[in-house]
């Protein structure tokens, strides 16, 4: 069990997140711990959960925040649940800690 919501890949890092798509405003609300112990990064998007645009929301959200192309984001894990897993291509380093520094 680690502390982090992500973990580095050979390719950059796959994040852990729990996805409220409708949320009002497209943000990254923090880090939590769910009940089984998984740490996860909490997101919100503004868009409905309806033909994938809620996670391309969330993509192109972390592609933002992490200051990535949205091309080096990608869903890997999670389509039709709140808990996904997000990969994102690049310097494992920088990319984590752009996102310690959320």
């Amino acid at each position: 069990m680690t502390d982090d919501p992500w973990r580095v890949t050979p390719d950059g890092v796959v994040v852990a997140c729990r996805l409220t798509p409708k949320g009002g405003r497209d943000a990254i609300d923090g880090v939590a711990r769910l009940s089984d112990g998984t740490c996860v990064l909490i997101a919100r998007v503004r868009q409905a959960p309806e033909d994938g645009r809620a996670n391309d929301a969330l993509c192109a959200l972390l592609a933002a925040k992490l200051d990535a192309p949205v091309s080096r984001v990608r869903l890997t894990a999670g389509a039709k649940s709140r808990l996904k897993q997000v990969a994102v291509s690049g310097d494992p380093e920088a990319l984590i800690a752009r996102l310690r520094a959320l």
